[in-house]
This record gives C-alpha cells, structure tokens and sequence, in this order.
C-alpha cells in the first residue's frame, strides 16, 4: 500500500481544514462534558443516593452504540455539526463523570474537617481544596475523554460530518488508501498532541504532587 505524496501536497490546505475541524468538534464536546459533569459529580459525591442513579444512567447511555446516537439526534438536530457535538458530549460524560466522582471520593475526610474546623463555607471548601486535590484524578478522566472524543468524531462521517473521517469515506469510495492513510495518521498525532499538552497542564496546576515525589 503505497502513499501518493502529490496528492498529499495538493490538498495541504483541504487537510488542515478538517484537522481543525475534527479538533474543534473533539474539544467542544469535552468542555460541554466538563461543564455538565463537574456539578452533577458534586452532587453525586454529596447525596449517595444519587450516585448509583447518575453512574448507572451515564453508563446505559454509553452503551449505546456512537451511530445510534448520531442516528437517533437527527431528528432534533439535523445534519449539522450541533448532533456531532451532542452525540460526543454524551460519551465524554461517562468517564468525566465517574472520574471527579472519585477524584472527590479520594480527598481525604480530615482534610475537609480542618477546612471546616477553620469556618470555611462549604462552596469555598469545594473550590479551595477539594477540585484542587480531586485535579489529578479528574485530568485522567479528560485525558481519557479527549482522546476517545478524537477518535469518535470520524463516526460522524455518517451524518456529513466527521472531520478528517471524510477522507476515510473517500479513499474508501475511490479505491484509493492515500486519504484513509492520511486520515489515520493525522487523526493518531492529534490524539497524542493533546493528550501530551493535557499532561503538561495537570503538571503545572498541581505542582504540590511534585513536591510529594520529591519528599518520598
């Protein structure tokens, strides 16, 4: 299986588009999976008898397989970028969700007692001491997130959208392995891009970690 690398010089610009594209599907379902998962982790985390309710349903959901659900929001959304986002949000939700959950299950009780034994009001406690501690836990789970975000958006080929999954659905209709090749490789590089900058962040926002391995 050859690569035509003319082919691949013709269309720089046709193949940056669609990198940009897929990434900024990817991301925005990530962020969207933040923003809904964090207060829905907190309330899990405090009322245990929501917790097995939002594990189990974020769980149901992801069973799904990823075209049903693209298939399924055609009708409320359409073929437009919007189902893409929708779709990879709910799957993001279910490993961003049951992450915090245990990032805040892991700050130890002694810790929040003090915060507590000190007057510090409960909102202030959760954004002063347990996220900050509960980080390392939850950046896995968007690490996690990320990375399978990236690699669904191609599903979305199948509605029109998809990103860099179109050139798997032209090289397949055209016999020719180059797009697929390209579309493969490019799709694999974002994936560790991103995941290596998400390291880098997590190593700059908890820099007490370091200082624990530097003790030990």
């Amino acid at each position: 299986m050859s690569v035509d690398w003319p082919w691949i010089a013709d269309h720089t610009d046709d193949l940056t588009a669609l990198t940009l594209s897929h990434l900024q599907a990817a991301l925005t379902a990530v962020l969207l999976g933040l923003l809904i998962s964090l207060p829905l982790a907190v309330l899990a985390h405090r009322v245990r008898r929501l917790r097995g309710l939002l594990l189990g349903l974020s769980n149901v959901l992801f069973t799904i397989p990823s075209i049903a659900v693209f298939v399924l929001l055609l009708p409320v959304s359409g073929l437009t970028r919007t189902t893409t986002v929708i779709g990879l949000t709910i799957y993001t939700l279910v490993v961003l969700l049951r992450n915090t959950v245990e990032g805040l299950d892991s700050v130890p009780a002694r810790t929040k007692e003090a915060a507590k034994a000190m007057g510090t009001r409960p909102l202030r406690t959760l954004l002063t001491v347990e996220l900050p501690l509960a980080l390392p836990v939850i950046m896995t789970g968007v690490r996690i997130a990320t990375v399978m975000a990236i690699s669904l958006v191609s599903v979305a080929t199948y509605i029109g959208d998809g990103g860099l999954g179109q050139l798997f659905t032209d090289g397949f209709q055209r016999n020719f392995p180059t797009p697929v090749i390209v579309g493969v490789v490019l799709t694999l590089l974002l994936a560790l891009v991103a995941d290596a900058l998400l390291v880098t962040l997590q190593y700059v926002l908890t820099p007490w970690t370091r200082r624990q391995k530097q003790g030990a």
